[in-house]
């Protein structure tokens, strides 16, 4: 498998009390993902609230995963910015770091233009060398759309291999690159018209029902709607505060979550109890 083929996790960050990443938690998050469903992870990403770390904890988390996990599962860093010269950085020091691929995100506020954002990935694509980049294409976020003309013009830069396609209205085959489902619930569909996986949240809770969605084409349709409300409670508010909350319950410790995200309310909590509850996920387990 190509190292960004199949269900991929887009790994929470854990934090300590004090808000500092917590590296053991890290570590533990990973393994339980790998041994449940997961063919490979991604770390730092938006998931990861890279957002809200320094480059010091970005890059240390992604080194921390690959020298603890990647012989367990494919490891895919997060290295986007809407700054090139940033991303350049932290494309560079995450090859060096030793992922096997790495996810790069449309540059989001400044909103660049077409010209802009091939001189962009451009940019990435030689700062990358021969680790290959899997583009991540999520107007919701960035307030920009990479539409599939230029996914395909994009494919022809050297080690642009594939998309993480979070458009879902315009989730299609593109010439030259591999496409991922960037979102949940359109990763059945994905896989139907030929995609080569998901880059996924859910999977932290029914990573096991993913992957055989992965494994098993004949079991899909049946598999993926009995899994909507899981995929729609992971996004009743700011994600990842729905997925961290949804781990503490299983009995994960992830911490909190870093300013200005807040952790869910009691309704929304309420509300990813009973989901897990439904499908049977908190037999066993104590909560407090």
């Amino acid at each position: 498998m190509r190292p960004y083929e199949g269900l991929l996790t887009a790994m929470v960050t854990p934090f300590r009390a004090d808000g500092s990443v917590d590296e053991e938690g890290a570590v533990a998050i990973g393994r339980h993902l790998l041994a449940n469903g997961s063919h490979g992870l991604v770390v730092a990403g938006t998931t990861g609230e890279a957002a809200t770390m320094t480059d010091e904890e970005h890059l240390g988390l992604i080194e921390l995963i690959v020298n603890e996990l990647g012989d367990e599962g494919t490891v895919i860093g997060g290295t986007g910015s809407n700054d090139t010269r940033h991303a350049i950085h932290l494309t560079e020091k995450a090859v060096e770091a030793g992922v096997d691929a790495v996810l790069s995100v449309t540059p989001y506020y400044n909103k660049p233009n077409r010209r802009g954002l091939l001189a962009h990935f451009s940019e990435v694509s030689k700062a990358a060398g021969d680790t290959p980049i899997v583009l991540y294409n999520i107007p919701g976020r960035t307030g920009t759309n990479m539409p599939p003309d230029l996914l395909a013009e994009l494919a022809q830069l050297p080690n642009v291999e594939a998309v993480k396609q979070a458009n879902s209205a315009e989730l299609q085959l593109i010439d030259g690159l591999a496409v991922l489902a960037g979102n949940d619930d359109i990763y059945g569909r994905c896989l139907d018209i030929g995609g080569v996986g998901g880059i996924c949240v859910a999977s932290h809770v029914i990573g096991n029902q993913m992957r055989r969605m992965y494994d098993e084409p004949a079991m899909r349709a049946e598999l993926d709607a009995s899994l909507h409300d899981v995929y729609d409670v992971m996004f009743i508010t700011a994600s990842p505060a729905p997925v961290k909350a949804a781990l503490k319950l299983l009995g994960h410790d992830c911490g909190p979550l870093r300013l200005p995200l807040v952790e869910c309310d009691d309704a929304e909590r309420a509300a990813v109890q009973d989901v897990l509850a439904r499908h049977g996920l908190l037999a066993g387990v104590t909560t407090a």
